[in-house]
């Protein structure tokens, strides 16, 4: 009955996370820059009295966790959510659409961080519910990463914080994402394989500015990138196995700066997205391969970076807790097995690496809505009742965690 008290009085919390959702909604920040909205989660966490690191992240410092104590013993569990939005323009014209031209929260992470701030409330209320520690991670870069000002390496917000040290001492991890392809407040999760490993890449061809009437005495760089392309393609599809899952596209290239003069230098950038580590290095050694014999047949040269990806693996046991969690949670019927893993990409695999935990989808498709849009759309947006629903399978998960290491 007290796990009980504590999930009613997450319904009772319904206005302010809606109001909490839109106002994070109406204010959208990309990758690292999320200085705002970094400095109303640790507020909202000072308030309710948790213990709050502010700037956490080994290389950018813009990530926020707060930190729960109970007397008795238990696990330390972290509970994750991603704080940045998209660069993208929101076409939706609601009062609370974006205020930032050029940048939306079109993935849902603003009712990500909703959801875990009413669990943290409704944890903080309750503490006689559980024991042990709760980390709540708030993290920054969840959709790309950025070279690190340290040591040039492609760093995303998970990797930051990882590398801080969050995940010291800790037990479990649990995180969630709103899915257009579940009915609302339906949660869903797969057995082990729940997301790709998306790996991201640079390359840069440099070659030689010229005249288009002289040719001979230029390297033309734009040639070197449409080559590369082609190259590429095709190399992917006689030098991998066909029966390996994989998606793989380009997505920027530009060259140029006048229509009467050759290219000194390209760039280009996309993602693949694959299941095995195998595959993953063996595309890297691909893309590198190809820039190499591209840039020396045309006489210039090329730099690469890469962030390599990690697949999202849940844990066994954890995804049995998560069932019986949801279920207490939202109810029998609100939770399915997902056969079919997601070739999107998820930098909460970075944890789920080094500690066990299980990554749930919950649906916000609402069947009377005539437009569930899908996720990085602009006109992405979300059924709110979901916000609840979020913030006490975060509370439930705890719970669970602390019940079953009791019996153990």
């Amino acid at each position: 009955m007290i796990a009980q008290a504590a999930l009613a009085y997450v319904d009772t919390l319904r206005e302010e996370l809606i109001a909490l959702r839109r106002d994070f909604h109406k204010h959208p920040e990309v990758l690292f820059e999320v200085d705002r909205t970094a400095e109303k989660v640790a507020d909202y966490l000072s308030e309710w009295g948790l213990q709050v690191q502010r700037h956490v992240g080994k290389h950018f410092g813009k990530g926020v966790v707060g930190i729960l104590t109970s007397d008795k013993p238990g696990q330390t569990i972290v509970l994750r959510a991603d704080m940045d939005a998209l660069a993208i323009t929101e076409e939706n014209t609601f009062a609370y659409r974006s205020k930032s031209e050029g940048a939306m929260h079109a993935c849902g992470h603003d009712a990500h961080m909703t959801m875990l701030l009413g669990a943290a409330k409704a944890l903080s209320r309750h503490r006689d519910i559980w024991s042990g520690t709760i980390k709540f991670v708030f993290q920054a870069a969840e959709e790309s990463a950025l070279p690190s000002p340290i040591d040039g390496r492609m760093i995303s917000g998970g990797r930051d914080m990882i590398e801080a040290g969050v995940l010291d001492g800790v037990d479990l991890c649990f995180a969630l994402h709103v899915w257009p392809e579940l009915p609302a407040g339906v949660v869903g999760i797969h057995r082990k394989e729940a997301m790709a490993a998306s790996s991201h890449f640079h390359i840069a061809f440099q070659g030689l500015n010229g005249h288009h009437s002289t040719p001979h005495l230029a390297v033309d760089a734009l040639s070197m990138a449409v080559q590369f392309v082609s190259d590429v393609k095709f190399a992917l599809a006689v030098e991998t196995d066909p029966w390996e899952t994989k998606v793989f596209a380009f997505g920027t290239l530009h060259a140029g700066t006048a229509i009467n003069a050759i290219a000194g230098e390209s760039k280009l950038s996309g993602t693949y997205r694959v299941f095995h580590p195998d595959l993953t290095a063996q595309i890297h050694q691909l893309l590198e391969k190809r820039a190499d014999a591209v840039a020396s047949t045309y006489g210039g040269t090329y730099t690469s970076q890469y962030r390599l990806g990690t697949p999202l693996l849940n844990d066994a046991e954890a995804v049995q807790l998560t069932v019986r969690a949801g279920r207490i949670a939202l109810g029998d019927d609100k939770v399915v097995i997902l056969d079919k893993p997601s070739l999107a990409g998820e930098d909460f695999a970075l944890y789920v690496q080094e500690v066990p935990g299980a990554f749930a989808f919950i649906g916000i498709a609402n069947p009377l809505s005539e437009k569930v849009h899908p996720l990085h759309h602009p006109l992405f947006d979300i059924d709110e009742e979901v916000l609840t629903e979020g913030a006490k399978l975060f509370v439930q998960w705890v719970q669970q965690a602390g019940e079953e290491y009791v019996r153990q």
